[in-house]
């Protein structure tokens, strides 16, 4: 007992710098940690990055400095905001409220087939789910500002362009966010569900949608949160919502009425953030 109490205390001297399980001529190779040299060019590189961005856009500290009093001139006419103006601006910030539930729940159901056709698991050929990607993304590089003012082109002033491109907007968010949660479901029922003779819509309906349901509607509501972000901005061209308030004041330097719809606009994304936030904590 004796010797066998002091091999093992000395067993881990022998293995000094190995892996507990090797043998005695097996060396684990472990990653060098980066030097200095490589730190200080990291830092070099993004230095040069900052200084050819600056350079580039014509953006400068000086120019920084000199633009503080005028910013500070904008605060104080902001300040004290004019809450008389409060009740012009309900209506608008409801209509935003609504463009982003309409748009949202347009682009949810859209998703819904989209991303099924993205997932590579659930379709059989490549020349399916690559081509559908690449429309995907494509959709997503728009900005949601040009879509509703292409849509205003189309149809005109007010909150159906709005509508639209939020629509348009979150069938690219949700989708993407959708087929690759997709591609990570548990494969074991679908393969005992095709075993038993399932085709693929019973093995969507049975198999994938149980496992889907609590991170799509997570993905809803983030979708949303953003909508209602995007949708005060969108009256800006004239797409409707809060945003024409926005313009309106802007554009005659009402900047205590604009600095209340500033106030508004954030305390209700406050507000639908907080609930969204607890819904999809109950959801997941």
């Amino acid at each position: 007992m004796k010797g066998q109490a002091n091999a093992s205390l000395h067993q881990p001297r022998t293995r000094a710098g190995k892996e507990p399980g090797l043998g005695p001529n097996q060396v684990v190779n472990r990653p060098k940690p980066p030097g200095r040299t490589k730190h200080l060019l990291t830092v070099i590189i993004i230095l040069l990055l900052l200084w050819a961005s600056a350079k580039q856009t014509d953006a400068s500290f000086s120019e920084l400095i000199e633009g503080f009093p005028n910013m500070w001139d904008l605060l104080k006419e902001m300040f004290p905001p004019r809450w008389t103006y409060f009740d012009n601006i309900v209506q608008g910030m409801l209509e935003t409220i609504r463009m982003a539930l309409i748009g949202t729940t347009i682009g949810a159901i859209i998703a819904i087939p989209v991303s099924i056709i993205c997932a590579g698991n659930l379709m059989p050929s490549r020349w399916i789910y690559y081509p559908a990607r690449f429309v995907l993304n494509l959709i997503r590089t728009v900005p949601d500002l040009l879509l509703a003012a292409l849509f205003v082109a189309v149809f005109g002033l007010g909150p159906i362009p709005g509508i639209l491109a939020l629509a348009v907007f979150s069938v690219g968010l949700i989708a993407k966010l959708t087929y690759e949660t997709l591609e990570t479901i548990d494969k074991g029922p679908l393969e005992a569900m095709t075993a038993v003779g399932m085709n693929r819509i019973q093995l969507i309906v049975y198999g994938v949608v149980p496992q889907l349901a609590a991170q799509f509607t997570s993905y809803v509501l983030y979708a949303f949160e953003i909508n209602v972000r995007a949708a005060a901005i969108l009256g800006l061209v004239g797409a409707g919502g809060i945003g024409l308030y926005y313009e309106a004041t802007l554009g005659f330097l009402e900047y205590d009425k604009t600095s209340v719809i500033i106030l508004f606009t954030l305390a209700i994304v406050l507000i639908i953030d907080y609930v969204s936030t607890k819904l999809r904590e109950k959801l997941l």
